[in-house]
């Protein structure tokens, strides 16, 4: 499986910005699909999770502000981020779950500036 993660850039905070992940290869029974991000110097964080039965779990700091969600026949999952802060800013990524296998896209930078 490979995870193609797109859609970071530059916002100002209060901006919204939609990330992308594409997911190819043997995609049979992924069943879980999920956005990390990690901060400079901090760990990476769970930022929401969706698995296929549709289940939506999300991280503190975003509930309410982001929504991920999955388009099964573009084998895609997003994630709309809404009332952006700068303490959102991190390297994104995209996660997914086949049976006990894992796969993790390269990452795309979201910067919040105020």
């Amino acid at each position: 499986v490979q995870l193609q993660a797109s859609g970071g850039g530059l916002v100002q905070a209060g901006e919204s910005l939609r990330l992308s992940c594409s997911a190819s290869g043997s995609i049979l029974a992924i069943n879980y699909m999920a956005w990390y991000r990690q901060a400079p110097g901090k760990q990476r964080e769970l930022v929401a999770s969706i698995y296929s039965g549709g289940t939506i779990s999300y991280g503190d700091s975003v509930k309410g502000r982001f929504t991920i969600s999955r388009e099964n026949a573009k084998n895609t999952v997003y994630l709309q981020m809404n009332s952006l802060k700068r303490e959102d800013t991190a390297v994104y990524y995209c996660h997914a779950m086949r049976g006990f296998n894992e796969y993790w896209g390269q990452g795309t930078l979201v910067t919040v500036s105020s």
